[in-house]
């Protein structure tokens, strides 16, 4: 059901504003949440240390204890994207992009989190947890950007007015959670089930050139533009699920674990209902995890983890970007409403699952209240080739994470954490699936420096 009242819309609004543009990197998920988390790449959810790692396995609440964590990351993506010359320069119903070696603005973005956890009797924890781990954001200023119906050559055919190239151009999409976790001991078993509510804010602008690929225009035989495609301001949604965890102590120096968030069930983006599939449709993946912690020595503990995040099974991410050319106005025979920009089987980003692999640890240094994290992680971008020219909104190209951070800890009980990241650049090349004599280049590399506090 719509949630339309206002004291919902300012609710939703108000912890979006809060939880800042939180852009990504495994995809678009973070690749850790939690400074201790971060600082060895996502991994160490077998051996939790703060309340906020319950966000990474819900079991993890009683392991804690009684816990705030306060922290804010400032997150710095740097996207570009470039194009060859083309052959055809917009003649013969091509879409040509005819701007390269374009550079988004908007490069930090801050991301905030908040947890606490309360110890209860026989060894039972609840958790509270608030925070920010999707989203993508790109932000081409001016006209710099792509897909102007009035380039080098004749104009595209099935373009309206008001379209890439004619003022700004980007997405900008936040996700943030909200949980709360009951845990219990069991044994040498952990376990911990909650529910999360998930909220999403959304906004693009500068795509009306894709109008004439809307199930919209298509159904209407031409005579309807649509109205929930681009520059309709910011829309929220609000979605729920599931998470549950496992953390075993399997001996005392080998502990295993196992956690699964289910699929967010979202409200649609009625002002985004041309754009997405079925109408507005943008759900939120579900994620798996194994994890594994050793005790290596009395200073250094070692970390790995895989995750598994399911965007392959949301359409709106998913679906290829070829499945466009089935609609009936794009000028390749097709005959399919549905397969045009908002229709039940519309075409979409492309993205494939995404499957991250993360090695960490953390080195205590004699009686010294410092300890040390490192860490590393690794996965394959998901974007399809073939789909590059669209992913000129949503360039998440990186695939390597270079992370260290170091606690410190006071004997009244606070302490102090930093985590650091940087993913070197990666590019993504692929042929505009509207131009094919055209190449398309996306490009980024990312930091990041996390600051938390706990007691």
């Amino acid at each position: 059901m719509r949630v339309n009242t206002l004291f919902a819309s300012g609710a939703i609004a108000t912890a979006l504003f809060i939880s800042g543009n939180a852009a990504a990197t495994n995809g678009y998920f973070t690749h850790g949440i939690g400074t201790h988390n971060k600082a060895q790449a996502g991994a160490g959810t077998a051996s939790p240390e703060q309340a906020i790692d319950a966000a990474n396995n819900i079991a993890a609440g009683v392991l804690v204890g009684d816990r705030l964590d306060l922290g804010i990351a400032i997150f710095s993506p740097r996207r570009s994207y470039n194009t060859s010359d083309s052959q055809l320069n917009g003649q013969f119903g091509s879409f040509t992009v005819n701007a390269d070696n374009v550079e988004s603005g908007s490069e930090y973005f801050p991301i905030p989190y908040a947890a606490k956890s309360w110890a209860l009797e026989n060894d039972r924890a609840i958790s509270l947890l608030f925070y920010g781990r999707g989203g993508m954001n790109t932000d081409y200023k001016d006209g710099s950007a792509t897909f102007d119906p009035d380039g080098p050559g004749p104009a595209p055919v099935m373009t309206l007015p008001g379209s890439f190239g004619t003022g700004n151009t980007g997405v900008n999409l936040n996700q943030a959670f909200l949980e709360l976790g009951y845990s219990f001991k069991s044994g040498d078993f952990a376990f911990g089930i909650g529910p999360v509510i998930a909220m999403q804010a959304f906004e693009i602008e500068g795509v009306s050139a894709f109008g004439g690929f809307t199930k919209t225009f298509a159904a209407s035989g031409g005579t309807q533009p649509p109205t929930g495609l681009s520059n309709n301001g910011t829309d929220y949604s609000l979605g729920y699920g599931v998470k549950a965890g496992i953390i075993w102590d399997a001996t005392e120096s080998l502990n295993f674990a196992v956690s699964y968030q289910s699929r967010m069930e979202m409200q649609e983006f009625d002002d985004y209902s041309d754009l997405f599939a079925k109408g507005g449709s943008f759900d939120i993946p579900a994620v798996g995890r194994v994890g594994m912690s050793w005790q290596a020595t009395e200073r250094l503990k070692l970390h790995l983890d895989i995750e598994h995040a399911q965007y392959g099974e949301i359409e709106s991410i998913a679906t290829p970007l070829q499945r466009i050319f089935e609609c009936p106005t794009a000028g390749q025979g097709g005959t399919n409403v549905e397969a045009c920009f908002g229709g039940n089987q519309g075409a979409g980003f492309g993205w494939s699952d995404v499957t991250t692999y993360k090695i960490g640890g953390s080195y205590v240094r004699g009686d010294s209240p410092f300890t040390y994290r490192f860490g590393y992680n690794y996965s394959e971008q998901p974007i399809d080739e073939s789909a590059v020219v669209l992913n000129v909104l949503a360039p998440a190209t990186v695939e390597q994470h270079f992370t260290f951070g170091v606690s410190r800890k006071t004997q009244g009980g606070n302490e102090f954490n930093v985590a650091f990241m940087y993913a070197p650049e990666n590019t993504v090349t692929g042929t505009n699936a509207f131009d094919p004599t055209q190449t398309v280049d996306l490009t980024m590399d990312q930091f990041e420096i996390e600051f938390s506090w706990s007691w």
